[in-house]
């Protein structure tokens, strides 16, 4: 048995851990949480008995740069995933399988290659709704592999530009095929076939990976019902916010209007019913992945482990949904770079606990293993969040950081780095003088861009958060060399 095995509890004393982890959703989607414009009476429950950090920062606005950051405890920067398809083989899963946990993977993980082991047991991969684009690597999923067995044509962009108004919809569209055919239903459906099968009883680790609310924003007809006439906000942009952008985030702009991608032509100027009816469809799919999180919840009280499982729920980065008139991600604007994290825990988290301290989403990696038993590495860069879930005092990060380099989308630069503290958002690009800089305290919305003023405090802040950039990546380096050397 390896040492994380002797080290760690026997396994009727160990939770099982549920990790929901949905696809492109943005921080401000769940009631119980401020956002009275969703229904979303699960993941309420989850606030009302776990514990919310309201301030949690993904590592980079893109799906495998931030799931790899989650799922190795390192920044992008030292791991050397920095966009998507690069390469990423290895995670802490494999010290959990290690340790007599049985681990599944049901959904998408954006791992490359796409079917990599991870140290999982049983995968079924799930990946993006739409894949249909010329520089994406050619892969048939299991979902494509069902619907194809079921004699259906996938609605990817390839089917939406056939609608008459396809440029129009903003990526809004409605489920047209069988409904438990639709990607978060079916995975949804085989996490819970899984628990119902399934015959050991050594601890699980369940890795849930909806689909969605990523684009196209799809949502069957009956959870669109209730969203057809609700009055939802619309984004945030103004003139001055868009002219003052950098050049780097004004030809991403451009590119979303020239390029359909994920079912969506980007419009520049979309009007407020094209907004309203893109949000109405998003806010929807959220409602539906919710009320399949319930379902699982029910499968695990219908194993009879409900009480002795942990259950985790974030996503990989948010939705900008037209504030500042962008699209999707790839910006460090709130929208995209901040998400739910919600840790639930009958015994084992506080309840009704939420922490306003800033948080970064990988620390819930490390968390984990604490919950299971297990040593956290040296070298991880992640900070186990178990103090804080335990009710202990617990500050929070100083800083929070996310990172992204040049991709077929984001072409404008060759790397975007982001810093946060409590007070001030600072990001800049390493080819360009251009950058951000927002006072939080008094522009909520990131709409005042201050990178130019010759204010003497301003000054000081912006020059103070260039070197915690570099002291950052300086002490990566240093801090991580370990990881390096137990993984060549």
């Amino acid at each position: 048995m390896s040492p994380e095995a002797q080290s760690a509890a026997t396994a009727d004393q160990r939770p099982n851990i549920v990790f929901v982890i949905t696809d492109q959703q943005r921080f401000d989607t769940i009631a119980a949480l401020g956002a009275d414009h969703v229904d979303t009476p699960n993941l309420d429950r989850l606030v009302a008995e776990g514990t919310a950090f309201t301030r949690a920062y993904v590592s980079a606005p893109s799906c495998s740069p931030s799931r790899s950051s989650l799922f190795t405890g390192l920044y992008p920067h030292s791991l050397g995933v920095l966009r998507n398809e690069d390469l990423w083989r290895h995670s802490w899963v494999e010290r959990l399988s290690d340790s007599g946990y049985h681990c599944v993977n049901v959904g998408k993980m954006h791992t490359h290659p796409w079917e990599t082991p991870l140290g999982f047991h049983e995968r079924t991969v799930v990946e993006n709704k739409d894949r249909f684009h010329p520089n994406v690597p050619f892969y048939h999923d299991q979902w494509d592999k069902a619907l194809w067995s079921h004699g259906l044509t996938k609605p990817t962009r390839q089917v939406h530009r056939e609608k008459a108004d396809y440029r129009e919809r903003l990526g809004a569209f409605e489920w047209e095929l069988p409904e438990d055919l639709h990607s978060n239903n079916f995975v949804a459906g085989h996490a819970r076939w899984w628990l119902d099968s399934y015959t050991g009883d050594e601890p699980f680790f369940l890795q849930v990976g909806f689909p969605g609310p990523h684009p196209p924003y799809d949502p069957p007809s009956r959870h669109l019902d209730a969203y057809r006439d609700r009055d939802v906000p619309l984004p945030h942009r103004t003139d001055d916010d868009l002219a003052g952008q950098p050049t780097a985030l004004k030809e991403l702009r451009q590119h979303h209007q020239e390029n359909d991608h994920d079912s969506i032509y980007h419009l520049a100027n979309p009007t407020e019913e094209q907004s309203r009816r893109q949000r109405r469809h998003y806010l929807a799919e959220v409602t539906q992945i919710d009320e399949q999180l319930g379902l699982i919840i029910d499968s695990l009280e219908q194993r009879g482990v409900l009480d002795n499982t942990v259950i985790i729920f974030t996503s990989d980065h948010g939705d900008c949904l037209g504030d500042h008139g962008h699209s999707q991600k790839w910006t460090m604007y709130d929208p995209s770079v901040r998400v739910p994290a919600i840790v639930w825990g009958p015994g084992r988290v506080v309840a009704g606990q939420r922490i306003d301290a800033l948080t970064a989403m990988m620390d819930l990696g490390p968390t984990v293993l604490e919950l299971a038993g297990l040593d956290v590495p040296d070298w991880m860069e992640a900070q186990s969040l178990l103090p804080a879930l335990r009710g202990e005092e617990w500050q929070g990060r100083e800083y929070a950081f996310s990172e992204h380099a040049r991709d077929m989308i984001l072409t404008g630069t060759e790397l975007m780095t982001m810093v946060r503290d409590d007070r001030w958002k600072y990001v800049e690009f390493v080819d360009s003088d251009e950058g951000q800089l927002f006072d939080l305290d008094n522009d909520e919305f990131e709409e005042r861009n201050l990178w130019d003023s010759d204010d003497p405090e301003v000054v000081a802040v912006k020059d103070r958060l260039r070197t915690v950039i570099s002291r950052w990546r300086a002490r990566s380096a240093l801090h991580t060399a370990d990881f390096g050397r137990e993984h060549r």
